[in-house]
């Protein structure tokens, strides 16, 4: 199933460093936080991926472009009559990365409208550039397809001000409205399950997935969330990210399963 990325935002509240590089290219660990999430999906043996760019797209493709030579042992031979490159071991990623210029202004469905020809007409994944989950992405996946609904997203508790969901009983998503500091409702963490239609709820680059379409598909019965109780951060400012950067210093970054278990299609064979 293709991830979709969105990374196209110009992180505007951690513009000390997001004044260099998109702010899912900011390194955690010492490395991008769009890596972090790509390590995630892959754990899980999903290994394609759409990355809505925008902000600064060069130095996402620019950044894919040497990852093969950042990754490798390389010797360089530039003797007379030789000018060769030679590598020896490589630590590459199974992945396949399609980086897509989605447009400097536009807004979050618009990114994902314009993504839609790389998607095909197939259920896919899409969550934010800029936050780290331990969600069992299986999980959620084999709930999306339980309901038979258009949409899934996940849902986590935060005393953050973000978008609050109203849930019913069984799991719909009626609807959004704005969340106060005290506010104990569960809040959209991305890590979204869709399906190809929702693309028909998106009218332009101007739209925010997050407001018409999401609450189109919240009125209509069509939005389900799959509610997690482990770990969830974005990275929308610094202390968050020395958060984040203090949890992979330590060794308990809750996401980071890839060096702590034996990854999902291995235990499947």
């Amino acid at each position: 199933m293709k991830v979709v990325l969105l990374a196209g935002g110009f992180g505007s509240r951690i513009s000390e460093e997001s004044v260099f590089k998109p702010k899912p290219m900011i390194e955690i660990g010492g490395m991008p936080i769009l890596w972090h999430i790509m390590k995630e999906y892959a754990w899980y043996g999903h290994n394609e991926f759409i990355i809505c760019a925008g902000y600064k797209q060069e130095y996402i493709k620019e950044w894919f472009a040497n990852y093969f030579l950042h990754n490798s042992d390389v010797s360089f031979d530039f003797r007379e009559g030789k000018n060769e490159m030679t590598v020896h071991h490589s630590h590459l990623e199974p992945w396949k990365v399609t980086v897509v210029d989605t447009g400097y202004n536009t807004m979050t469905g618009g990114r994902i409208k314009r993504v839609q020809e790389y998607v095909g007409n197939e259920t896919f994944m899409m969550t934010y550039g800029d936050g780290v989950c331990d969600v069992d992405i299986n999980k959620l996946v084999e709930f999306h397809k339980s309901h038979r609904k258009k949409a899934t997203l996940t849902a986590v508790k935060m005393k953050q001000d973000k978008g609050v969901l109203d849930i019913t009983k069984d799991m719909n998503v009626r609807a959004f409205r704005e969340k106060n500091s005290m506010d104990g409702a569960p809040i959209n963490a991305g890590y979204m399950v869709l399906e190809p239609s929702v693309f028909d709820y998106i009218d332009g680059d101007s739209q925010p997935f997050e407001r018409e379409p999401l609450e189109r598909l919240a009125k209509e019965g069509e939005l389900m969330s799959y509610i997690h109780e482990g770990f969830w951060q974005c990275m929308d400012n610094i202390r968050e990210k020395n958060l984040l950067e203090g949890l992979l210093a330590n060794g308990t970054a809750p996401w980071k399963k890839w060096e702590r278990e034996v990854p999902i299609d291995k235990v499947n064979k």
